[in-house]
Order: structure tokens, then sequence, then C-alpha cells
């Protein structure tokens, strides 16, 4: 028996989906900043995602992910009524909720603002002020802000090609608050560069006040149970870690970007054409079939 898609929504035409998946148990034991390992089908890979949303009266669990390979091609053709072959979870370590003295700053960029909506949500259920930094490339990118507002005491959106909010990325208005302002936490989620120059703007290193900072690495883990070691980064200072025991939400201050980064695209190729041989596979049988 599978797991059931309940609602679908495209988020970002062709490229980016939302799916709410009901599963009573995961959505009992899911908290922010654990993530589910899903197989579409039979010959399916194992791929992590991020929970984006749960909802414990409802029994569902709620994902969004964006089309980058073969596995996440394969479970955006799946609708409403359809089943996934295999949901594990709740992984990863929960982070930590409490009351902090000052406000908690959360920068997320691209598909990095779904999984930055729990963890927000549950630091102003605890009483927190919430200050919530959006970024993409473009307006078109953007998804969930009417959502994130709900979640925050200020939205703050920036684009790079100033198509919607501020035109820039997200750490010149992050500067611009941790100088006016005591902060007690920055959370930053979203792809490796971003996080990287969030982490480098917090460190105290540049003039600008130390602040802890949690970044996720959730977009390099693989097996997602510490197996494979594909997830592994390194320490500023040589020590090794794994993204999903370990992880995914980790210390920004201590971690290798630049090495997280160039072993990051190490699969990059083979995903695409992994796609490729599937889209132009698709074609072939379509083509065949309207012949015959």
């Amino acid at each position: 028996m599978g797991y059931k898609i309940i609602k679908k929504k495209e988020l970002v035409k062709n490229l980016i989906y939302e799916m709410e998946i009901y599963e009573k148990q995961i959505s009992k034991k899911s908290q922010p900043g654990n993530f589910l390992l899903f197989r579409v089908n039979e010959k399916g890979e194992r791929f992590p995602l991020t929970i984006a949303d749960y909802n414990r009266e409802k029994g569902t669990i709620s994902i969004v992910f964006q089309v980058v390979g073969k596995s996440t091609k394969l479970l955006s053709l799946l609708n409403e009524g359809d089943e996934i072959l295999d949901v594990i979870g709740p992984l990863g370590n929960n982070i930590q909720i409490k009351k902090y003295k000052y406000p908690v700053i959360v920068v997320a960029g691209g598909i990095g603002i779904a999984p930055c909506y729990p963890q927000a949500r549950a630091l102003k259920e605890a009483g927190n002020e919430i200050i919530i930094i959006i970024g993409a490339r473009t307006r078109d990118l953007l998804f969930w802000k009417e959502k994130m507002a709900l979640v925050s005491d200020q939205l703050i959106i920036c684009t790079d090609d100033g198509s919607e909010g501020k035109k820039g990325v997200v750490t010149e208005p992050l500067k611009e608050i941790i100088i006016e302002q005591p902060i007690s936490l920055v959370i930053a989620i979203g792809p490796l560069i971003m996080m990287k120059y969030v982490a480098k703007t917090t460190d105290g290193k540049l003039g600008f006040p130390k602040i802890p900072t949690m970044v996720s690495l959730n977009t390099i883990m693989i097996d997602g149970t510490g197996m494979c070691g594909g997830c592994r980064y390194s320490s500023l200072d040589g020590k090794i870690y794994f993204a999903c025991v370990d992880g995914p939400d980790v210390d920004g201050h201590i971690v290798n970007f630049d090495n997280l980064i160039q072993r990051s695209i190490r699969f990059k190729e083979k995903e695409i054409i992994s796609l490729e041989n599937y889209e132009n596979k698709c074609k072939a049988i379509n083509k065949w079939e309207s012949n015959n």
C-alpha cells in the first residue's frame, strides 16, 4: 500500500511543486528540520526531501520540490489520488525551539522557502519576534509569500532582478538589520552559495556582529541514513560530519562551504543526462504509440 497524494499544486510552472500526502503516523512525529525519504516506484531511487509542513489533525505532511533529475520528474508526474510507493521518516534532528531574548532572522532562498516555514512557525509560536527575508532570482520563482507573512513580524522580499521587493541579494537587508539591533539567531536555508555568504556575514569577521547561525545541508543528502557517506562535509578545522545524521541543520560557522560547493556538483552532469534520457524515452514511446 502506498502513500496517497491528496493535494498537488504547481508553484512555479513545470519546475516547483507542492504536494500534501496522507500519512498519519509521520505527521504525528514530524518536527521542524526533519526530512523524509521517498521512492516513487519499485525501480526508483531513494531521495530525501525536507518536510515543508505537517498537520497532525488532518494526518498529512507536505513537501515542496524542484524538478532537477529523473526521480523528481517522476514525482512531479503524479497527481491527486495517486500513491507514492515509499515514504520513510521523519528523519534528521529537530531544531531547538525556545524563547530567545532578541528577534530571530530566517533567511530563505529559492526552494529553501519551504523548509523555512515550519521552523519560523514553531519559533513564532514559542513567542519569538520573527524577521523573514526571502529571495529568488526573479518574482516568478517566489512562492508562499502570504504563508510566510503569517508567521513573521516583518517580511522582506528580495529579487536579483528587482522584479519584486528589494533589488539584490538577501545578505544586504540582513546586514542592515544586524547593524541596527541585537539578534539572537539567524537561520538560513537555500542554495549553498547563499548560505555561505549569510554565514560569512554573521561570523564576526567582516565587522558585523557575530550571531549564531544555523544552515540546512539537506540538498547534499543522498541515502539519508548515514550509510553512503555522500552527504559528508568538513568543518573549517578539518573534522568530518554527515548532514543526514548530524543535521541537516548545522552550525553555519563551522562548515567549509568552499569544499562543499565543489563536491555538490559532482552528480550534476549525471542528473542532467538521466533526466534527458528519461524524457527522450518518453517522447519515443509517445511517437510509437501515435503511429500504431
